[in-house]
C-alpha cells in the first residue's frame, strides 16, 4: 500500500502529464519488470565483472519506459544499493554500481559496460 500512495503522490509531484497517474503507475511497474529482467540475466548469467552491464542495461530498459520507469529504477537501485552497503559491501563497489546505474537512466548505451565475450543472448 505504502508503494502505491508514493507512486500516486510521485506521479502529481512530478506533474506528469501526458498520461496521466495512470500512465506514471504503468511505466513504473513496466520499470520495474526491466530492473527484475536484468537482474535474473544477471543471475542466470553469472559472468565474472558483468554486473555493471546488467545495472546499466535494467536501469536504460525502465528509463526508457518514460517517468514512471526512471523513478522505479532510480528507487530500486537505490535501496539494493543501500542495502548492500548496509551489510558490508564495499563503499567503492557500491559507488561503481551507482555510476552504471545513472549510465543507463540517462539514456546512454549500456553496452559501454558489456564485458567481453558475454553472450549475445544478453
Amino acid at each position: 500500500m505504502k508503494l502505491l500512495t508514493s507512486l500516486l503522490f510521485c506521479s502529481l509531484l512530478l506533474g506528469v502529464c501526458h498520461g496521466g497517474v495512470f500512465s506514471f503507475i504503468r511505466e513504473a511497474f513496466q520499470g520495474a519488470g526491466d530492473m527484475w529482467r536484468a537482474y535474473t540475466d544477471m543471475k542466470e548469467a553469472g559472468w565474472k565483472d558483468g554486473d555493471k552491464y546488467f545495472h546499466a542495461r535494467g536501469n536504460y530498459d525502465a528509463a526508457q519506459r518514460g517517468p514512471g520507469g526512471v523513478w522505479a529504477a532510480e528507487k530500486i537501485s537505490d535501496a539494493r544499493e543501500g542495502f548492500q552497503e548496509f551489510f558490508g559491501r564495499g563503499h567503492e563497489d557500491t559507488m561503481a554500481d551507482q555510476e552504471a546505474n545513472r549510465h543507463g537512466r540517462s539514456g546512454k548505451d549500456p553496452n559501454y559496460y558489456r564485458p567481453p565475450g558475454l553472450p549475445d543472448k544478453y
